[in-house]
């Protein structure tokens, strides 16, 4: 037996104005659950607590509950001393208990045709992917649109995909999707990462239904505005400047000994938009030992293609990239945008010929030459597509801990990805603001990211500087230079 103290929110709405937390001592068995924890908590301290669970075996769905902070399965979640168990970020009924019911009641169910009709193998293949929701809700309760906009939520367009492929549905699903908000979704990915079914609903469904409302004549004008763009000169943003590519030479050297070499695929907002946070990466490059080729011929990744549904130029993107940097021998890519990193790794093929890193995984697999710490507090904003796009958390903050003192936030969506800062301009102000909100609450002096997006669009919703994590390193070179009377 293990003795377990734990924290459970508690809310009765016959007695409390507010929720608040009870802290509870208990003994369970070894590998025992959090729902387990609840029965113990339930049987022999206070018979009061109410949760809602049936089969306890991760079927269901019906124990799904918030465990410091992240949704979870209380049957399947192992049990943690000094753990916290709250309600999903839904209406709360009486303590763990959410009220589910407006949100299934809103989900579409089949409109079966006048005549039978039997899925073919290929239908039942395309279904399968998005028929194992247990309709927990953790998606919808981590889902940012949701909290400012009418969205109908991430489940609930992948049942709108899963009735659109279902030959026997009569239903037309496509403009209900987009009734339903389906481009209010910024392709954050924290529905898919929160599954417990392990639903790609971003890719698997969200993108597919945006594809289909392509086909429709649903895109929104600013979106066939991007595509339009890309399909002319090669970029989803206009030139204003002289472009990093043109800045640099074909091949930057290091300052001294060559430690690896890699290619550098720009993007678009680093070649045409933010320039000076590219030309800090290569000085930090210059200075570690990494020699970077740059091809100059590399063109749009895609990604403003993909997360649209706007699809019919993507392959001929990726064919350029692939063989823009096959032609130089590169086999390793490297990236220092979020999106550009994570649509070269998952959605490229598989068989390309080159590995991709993104810049943080780059300096922490070689190594860095120290730099001074700036005596300043910085807080660390996660790009989606780099936290949950690429898994890389830990990486970045060990890179700003050696320049800053770093006071956390949590890693919330900030508005600008899935096309909504073009097309939902108002969605992704909402969300900005609510980034802007958290980042006052650390006292932070500068905000920290390592996607151009993230950096351009939170600098709209916050007076701190907000700086690539390489910038904020070789500000800290910079700084060493001074102390030790460098030029």
């Amino acid at each position: 037996m293990k003795e377990f103290t734990v924290r459970i929110r508690r809310f009765d709405p016959e007695k409390d104005k507010e929720s608040h937390l009870e802290t509870y001592t208990v003994k369970v068995n070894d590998g025992a659950r959090v729902l387990n924890v609840l029965h113990a908590i339930h049987d022999t301290l206070d018979p009061t607590l109410s949760y809602r669970y049936s089969c306890a075996s991760g079927q269901c769905g019906s124990c799904a509950v918030l465990v410091n902070g992240e949704p979870v399965l209380a049957c399947m979640e192992e049990a943690t001393d000094t753990m916290t168990v709250e309600p999903l970020n839904l209406p709360v009924k009486k303590d763990l208990i959410t009220d589910l019911v407006p949100r299934l009641a809103g989900m579409a169910h089949l409109m079966p045709k006048d005549k039978p009709v039997v899925p073919a193998k290929e239908d039942i293949d395309a279904i399968k992917p998005l028929r194992d929701c247990i309709e927990c809700l953790a998606c919808v309760s981590v889902c940012p649109a949701m909290s400012v906009t009418s969205f109908l939520g991430p489940t609930a367009m992948r049942q709108e995909l899963r009735l659109a492929l279902d030959p026997r549905d009569n239903g037309d699903r496509i403009s209900e999707a987009v009734r339903d908000g389906l481009f209010t979704c910024t392709s954050c990915q924290a529905c898919w990462k929160v599954c417990p079914k392990d639903i790609e609903i971003p890719g698997k469904a969200i993108e597919k239904l945006r594809s289909f409302a392509n086909k429709r004549g649903f895109s929104f004008p600013r979106h066939q505005e991007v595509a339009a763009l890309v399909k002319a000169t090669g970029r989803s943003v206009p030139r204003t400047a002289e472009s990093f590519l043109e800045q640099v030479p074909d091949v930057i050297e290091p300052d001294g000994p060559v430690r690896a070499t890699v290619g550098f695929f720009s993007g678009c907002m680093y070649n045409l938009r933010q320039q000076q946070s590219a030309l800090d990466a290569m000085e930090v490059l210059r200075r570690n030992g990494i020699r970077v080729i740059v091809p100059k011929d590399q063109v749009c990744c895609g990604s403003p293609l993909i997360r649209t549904g706007q699809l019919d130029y993507v392959d001929e993107l990726m064919k350029k990239n692939i063989d823009v940097f096959r032609s130089r021998g590169i086999d390793t890519v490297l990236t220092m945008c979020a999106g550009c990193g994570s649509t070269l790794k998952n959605d490229y093929p598989n068989d390309k010929p080159f590995t991709v890193i993104d810049i943080n995984e780059l300096l922490t697999k070689y190594g860095i030459e120290p730099p001074a710490k700036l005596g300043i507090t910085a807080t660390y904003h996660d790009p989606c597509h780099l936290l949950r796009g690429q898994g890389v958390s830990d990486q970045p903050r060990n890179l700003i801990r050696q320049v800053v003192d770093l006071v956390e936030m949590p890693a919330i969506c900030c508005g600008s990805g899935g096309g909504v800062r073009s097309g939902n301009p108002e969605e992704a102000a909402a969300l900005g603001k609510k980034r802007g909100d958290e980042i006052k609450k650390t006292g932070a002096e500068v905000v920290i990211t390592s996607c151009p997006f993230c950096e351009f669009h939170i600098a709209g919703h916050t007076d701190k500087p907000v700086k690539h994590v390489v910038s904020v390193l070789l500000d800290g070179y910079r700084e060493k230079d001074k102390k030790e009377g460098k030029k």
